[in-house]
């Protein structure tokens, strides 16, 4: 037999590194018993393998039980062993359940990847692992092990320190990590049992041991009043603290315009540009002006100049780039650049000079874009307006007015002129409008919450929606005809599941969606228009959402279903979204005639991902603290009765939205007293199966609060 000797092990190093004496790799063994098609008995890997001692030969007694537990090997009676025919590796991220079990969402887009409980033992949410499909689980859902844990999300974790039986640990506030962390009795630095604190992470989870932090900081009290943002920031790992080279770059920032960088552009200061938005705003980076012409309208919207602050590969830029976005959460913002640059400098403040880009665009009566280009400019915002007040000079013919809005009114009228035809063209073309309420939180003394209110679209915010809309699809025809690189904003139409999913629920209302197995958007619309009327419309409106696929960056124009645009991109916000930027880069490229500065298709691509996932990280995040915030709202309410919407209906119960006040609980079906319920996944609904009574979708319903719990985020209810 033809002998093989370890020092040979590709992987020997590797092996070195994990074990005092190191014995040969999984690979190596495979790639031996590869070499003798009737295997080999354990004495002969033995000799092939030259191992001399006994230690060294019951290591491999070792691996090879635990090869043959995980499906690499297999041992026929002769007692020789053979190689399995691998199965598949697929390489993803962690995505945790509360329950302990998690999936594994493959970067191909395949269908993910269920991890049994005692896989997830060993890694956190989030976690980039590559893992062997071993089966298929009961319901016919792929089922994986994890065999590499390629990259850790979490250096720290946040979380409620408590100590049991003399042992100090940590419950993640992080739902999706099931595992405790355990903090050493000289690690704990005087921690509180309860309270909130940020712990280092010195030794990661495996299967066997769990996971070992020291706490680095105390945040305080778990009810302390703001807590809830700290904690969202820590948890979702969000870049919150400038290092300190970003805020010295921004300091060298001078703080006027140089007379030759204003020679360069075009001057726009005597245009009566005004910016429109609410009235907490800080960052003001558009600015808008419309004028009626014999062509039909000339529509101007100026956009602060980010790239002329910040440049490739600075460290403004970095930072900014890992950041992908501003997050706002209620009463706090953690920005995309330093202040000096978001609230100042790149901020069309009143009657200021500014640098920005302008998308200057001709419609025809219709509506219809006829020409449009780009220019670098310098211009003076005329007025800081708000959402409220533009409704109201434009709705309210008796308002008293100042002298300054009388002279805006006529341009005012001109932007409200233009969205008129904008809508039909929306109308047209199929743009989906869903309306699904914006909560906005309104805070009392000490921070107490009054009460949560949704924010209402005024015409002035939807003058701004379709002003915005034209800039953003001429940046992507611009870079389209021009061949530029760039990122996109794509969305794609509904997959196969979700459609028959949407047609089952739409079945059991009445209703129909036209487009048979692909739908355009104008069926969405004309669906839309049908339901207008109806009472569960919200609710309608709601299933038609989720029936659709999340939207994302990508360097591929692949069209963008909702707004039913061939191509569309990101260009108008470039102090807050960092795929705004690189738009506003390729632009400038392509303007000023030279080589484009942005990374080639593959870069694009990682940075399409990263947006993507920064942009969902900052949604989480803020859906944490709101969903915080309504718990501690409804803390007082309990044993009180409210009526509500039946809003979610699942295996396990329903999900119940209170009228006018905007939070969400769960009545769970062991509550439903007096019958036994079967869930009907198609039509939405439970159904009793002696009384036949229904809970479906939409239907009111009156409940009492039993239960609030901050640290699930979570409302429980029962039938009143």
């Amino acid at each position: 037999m033809k002998k093989t000797v370890q020092h040979k092990d590709p992987f020997a190093l590797r092996e070195a590194q994990k074990y005092e004496r190191p014995i040969a790799s999984r690979e190596y063994i495979i790639d031996c018993l590869t070499q003798h098609e009737e295997g080999l008995t354990q004495n002969q890997l033995i000799e092939a393998l030259d191992l001399k001692d006994d230690i060294e030969q019951e290591a491999l007694h070792r691996r090879l039980r635990a090869m043959l537990r995980d499906g690499e090997l297999k041992k026929h009676r002769n007692g020789k062993y053979v190689p399995i025919k691998p199965r598949p590796l697929v390489q993803g991220y962690v995505s945790g359940h509360r329950d302990g079990f998690g999936f594994v969402l493959p970067d191909d887009g395949t269908t993910k990847i269920f991890i049994p409980e005692y896989e997830m033992r060993q890694v956190f949410d989030g976690d980039l692992v590559t893992v062997r499909i071993v089966s298929k689980d009961t319901r016919h859902r792929r089922e994986g092990k994890i065999v590499e844990i390629l990259a850790r999300k979490f250096t720290q974790i946040v979380g409620r320190f408590f100590q049991k039986e003399g042992i100090g640990f940590i419950e993640p506030d992080n739902r999706r990590i099931s595992q405790n962390v355990i903090i050493p009795k000289e690690h704990q630095h005087d921690a509180k049992s309860g309270q909130v604190v940020i712990a280092d992470i010195v030794s990661y989870p495996t299967l066997h041991t769990a996971a070992i932090g020291h706490v680095k900081k105390i945040l305080g009290d778990y009810m302390a009043p703001g807590l809830e943002i700290d904690v969202a920031i820590q948890s979702h790992g969000l870049p919150h603290i400038w290092p300190k080279e970003v805020l010295a770059e921004a300091e060298k920032i001078p703080d006027w315009i140089p007379a030759p960088e204003i020679k360069k552009r075009t001057d726009v200061r005597d245009i009566p540009f005004v910016t429109i938005d609410g009235q907490d705003a800080k960052d003001f980076d558009d600015a808008v002006y419309c004028e009626l012409n014999k062509k039909g309208f000339r529509l101007m919207v100026a956009i602060a100049d980010v790239s002329h602050y910040v440049k490739p590969g600075s460290s403004l830029d970095t930072e900014a780039q890992e950041r992908g976005n501003s997050v706002y959460f209620p009463s706090k913002v953690i920005p995309m650049l330093p202040q000096q640059l978001s609230n100042e400098l790149c901020s069309l403040k009143p009657l200021v000079d500014r640098l920005c880009m302008v998308c200057d665009m001709t419609l025809n009566p219709i509506g219809k874009i006829t020409r449009f280009h780009f220019y670098s400019a310098v211009m003076k915002s005329h007025a800081r307006l708000t959402y409220n007040r533009v409704a109201a000079l434009l709705t309210e013919p008796r308002l008293k007015m100042s002298a300054q809005e009388k002279n805006l009114l006529p341009h005012l009228k001109n932007l409200e002129a233009i969205y008129q035809v904008l809508l039909e063209r929306r109308a047209e073309r199929g743009a989906l409008d869903f309306e699904v309420p914006e909560i906005k939180v309104q805070f009392g003394p000490k921070r107490k919450i009054k009460q949560l209110v949704p924010t209402e679209r005024t015409v002035a915010h939807k003058i701004i929606e379709e002003t915005m809309l034209c800039a953003n699809v001429c940046a992507a025809k611009f870079l389209v005809q021009h061949k530029s690189r760039g990122l996109f904003r794509v969305h794609d139409g509904p997959n196969s599941e979700k459609l028959i999913n949407l047609r089952g629920f739409l079945g059991e209302l009445s209703l129909t969606l036209t487009g048979g197995d692909l739908p355009d958007p104008i069926d969405y619309a004309q669906l839309l228009l049908r339901i207008d009327q109806r009472k569960d419309k919200h609710v309608i409106h709601r299933v038609l959402l989720q029936s659709l696929r999340q939207a994302v960056y990508s360097p591929n124009s692949d069209g963008h279903f909702a707004l039913a645009f061939e191509a569309y991109t990101h260009f108008t916000s470039p102090i807050r979204r960092y795929p705004d930027l690189l738009v506003h880069r390729a632009i400038k490229s392509i303007i000023e005639h030279r080589e484009s500065d942005l990374p080639g298709e593959e870069g694009l691509l990682l940075l399409g991902d990263h947006c993507s996932m920064t942009e969902r990280r900052a949604d989480e995040a803020t859906r944490d603290v709101i969903n915080w915030l309504k718990c501690e709202y409804m803390l007082d309410k309990m044993g009180e009765t409210f009526k509500g919407t039946i809003t979610g209906v699942t295996h396990f119960g329903l999900f119940v939205e209170l009228d006018n006040i905007y939070v969400e609980g769960l009545v769970a079906i062991d509550d439903l007293k007096n019958d036994d319920y079967a869930f009907d996944a198609v039509g939405h609904r439970l159904i009793g199966e002696r009384t036949h009574k229904t809970y479906r979708l939409g239907h009111s319903i009156t409940v009492q609060v039993v239960r609030v719990s901050l640290e699930d985020r979570k409302i429980d209810f029962i039938p009143a």
